[in-house]
C-alpha cells in the first residue's frame, strides 16, 4: 500500500533489527549529549562516557545498512531515518562542543547548514524518489565522526591538534558532498533520474 507520494509508509511500521538499530542511535542522542555536556565538559569520566556512548551508535551505523542490505530489508523508511539519526547524533555533539568552546562555531555551522540542507532537499523531493547516502555521504560521516571522536575524547597536545586537522577534513569532504546531493534533488525535482 503506497500513500501517492511514493514514501512505503507501511515499511515505516516494520520493526525488524536494522531499523531497530537506527532507532536505537536516535535514541542514544540524549544520553550522549547529557554525558558530554555534564560538568561543563571538563570530567574525564563524563567525558569517556559520552565517547563510549558516541562509539555504540557509531557502531550501529555501520551496521543497520548492511545488516538491512545482507537480509533484503532495506526500507524507505531506513533510508530517511539512518542519515537522521546521524545527523541528530553528530550535530548534537558539535553544537555542545562549541557551546563549551571545544570546537569553533564557524565548523559547527557550516556543517549543520550542509546536512539541513540537505535534508530539506530529501523531503521536498520525496515525492519522486529517495535519495539514498552515497559513497560520498558515507566517507563524510566517516570523518565527521572520527573527528567528533576525537574532540569527545579528554586529549591535549599534538593529540589535539590531530582532532583539528580530521575536523578541517570533515568540513571541506561536508562542502563538498553537499553538491553530489543537491545535484541528484535538483533532477529528481525535474522529473529527471
Amino acid at each position: 500500500m503506497k500513500t501517492g507520494t511514493g514514501f512505503e509508509w507501511r515499511t515505516a511500521h516494520r520493526l525488524h533489527l536494522p531499523n531497530a538499530l537506527t532507532l536505537l542511535r536516535i535514541v542514544a542522542v540524549p544520553l550522549f549529549v547529557w554525558f558530554l555536556a555534564h560538568d561543563g565538559g571538563t570530567s574525564t569520566g563524563w567525558r569517556l562516557a559520552a565517547f563510549a556512548t558516541f562509539l555504540a551508535a557509531i557502531i550501529t551505523d555501520r551496521y543497520d545498512g548492511q545488516l538491512a542490505r545482507r537480509w533484503d530489508r532495506v526500507t524507505d523508511f531506513g533510508k530517511i531515518a539512518d542519515p537522521i539519526a546521524d545527523k541528530a547524533l553528530i550535530g548534537a555533539g558539535l553544537v555542545v562542543l562549541s557551546l563549551q568552546g571545544d570546537l569553533t562555531w564557524w565548523a559547527t555551522g557550516l556543517i549543520l547548514a550542509r546536512e539541513v540542507l540537505v535534508t530539506v532537499a530529501r523531503f521536498v523531493v520525496l515525492r519522486r524518489g529517495v535519495i539514498p547516502a552515497g559513497r560520498g555521504g558515507k566517507v563524510k560521516t566517516v570523518v565527521q565522526s572520527v573527528a567528533l571522536g576525537l574532540y569527545v575524547l579528554p586529549l591535549g597536545g599534538a593529540l589535539h591538534v590531530v582532532a583539528q586537522v580530521v575536523m578541517a577534513a570533515a568540513v571541506v569532504l561536508t562542502l563538498v558532498t553537499a553538491r553530489e546531493y543537491l545535484v541528484i534533488a535538483w533532477r529528481l525535482a525535474r522529473g529527471r533520474t
